[in-house]
């Protein structure tokens, strides 16, 4: 995939077309470095940034006048290049790159397919096994390795038991 989710549009802010943003980055201000961003295909340029003291962030773009304008992307999910994503520290990896992923034991035993990773205090993956969904949160320890190229994340198995959600 070309492009990653960066952020969600929240609601409109003030008159002049800027956008309050839920970031979905390591640091708001990483949003910055996107420069054009995405939002239903189409590219905005950015225009003006700021982070607000709430650590939301907030963005004018070009071709988003106004108020009414705004309105119109309220929940709309923000796009951006990855090309233009800041470089990923040892042990990191985008979201949309673990989506997707078998979810193993470090003995082989499947327990399902990664789904969804929601961010909270950390983060809860979502993996799927004939129909039934299975919770759990990412806490040290029970994810072992991230095998992208055998697309496969390996997780401790007595760890991953006793924080399970099923």
């Amino acid at each position: 995939m070309n492009r990653l989710i960066i952020g969600e549009v929240l609601k409109p802010q003030g008159i002049r077309g800027e956008l309050k943003v839920k970031t979905f980055t390591d640091s708001p201000a990483d949003v910055k470095a996107f420069g054009t961003v995405y939002i239903d295909g189409e590219s905005y340029k950015i225009l003006s940034f700021r982070v607000g003291t709430d650590g939301a962030v907030y963005l004018g773009l070009r071709g988003i006048p106004d108020r009414n304008a705004a309105e119109l992307f309220r929940g709309k999910k923000i796009e951006g290049d990855r090309d233009d994503a800041p470089q990923l520290k040892e042990g990191q990896y985008y979201i949309v790159d673990i989506i997707g992923l078998s979810c193993e034991t470090e003995e082989g035993e499947v327990l399902g397919t990664v789904k969804d990773i929601k961010n909270l205090a950390s983060d809860i993956y979502t993996i799927e096994k004939a129909g039934k969904e299975i919770l759990f949160p990412a806490v040290k320890g029970v994810v072992v390795k991230v095998d992208l190229s055998a697309k496969k994340l390996i997780v401790n198995k007595s760890i991953f038991d006793e924080i399970a959600v099923y």
